[in-house]
């Protein structure tokens, strides 16, 4: 498509809609939202550079193979069960790390949740982009 408008518009859009799934990616584990929604809002913002623009600009965006993304969200959400099972637990429970912590301070959290969640949002991400750049090509 060669709108100017359009063009001009979705350099600064796809940047808004990339943040906002992060936004939703990070709070998804305590509020609505999480990996999946937010897998889903960005490609929603690929599509959009590949409408307004090209095909092959799009790609050349993502920088990596769509179906590569979504093998390695899926690796690294089954990479999530492994703490928990190497603590006994059962696979998947939710197992929080706190770094940089001091004087009763906690720290900043890191979670195996997070690490689902930041493996369903590459999967998800992948996998629409694998299926729409597939399907736009024929």
């Amino acid at each position: 498509m060669n709108s100017v408008i359009l063009q001009g518009a979705t350099r600064l859009l796809v940047a808004l809609i990339l943040l906002f799934s992060v936004y939703m990616l990070l709070r998804g584990h305590n509020l609505p939202g999480g990996g999946f929604i937010a897998g889903l809002i960005a490609a929603a913002a690929f599509i959009l550079y590949a409408l307004a623009w090209s095909l092959r600009e799009a790609r050349e965006a993502l920088r990596i193979s769509p179906v590569r993304l979504a093998t390695v969200g899926a690796l690294l959400s089954l990479a999530s069960a492994v703490p928990g099972a190497l603590q006994a637990y059962p696979p998947f429970t939710g197992l929080w790390l706190f770094l940089g912590g001091s004087d009763g301070e906690k720290g900043v959290p890191l979670s195996t949740v997070l690490l689902f969640d930041i493996g369903i949002y590459l999967a998800v991400l992948g996998s629409v982009l694998a299926l729409f750049f597939t399907l736009e090509e024929d």
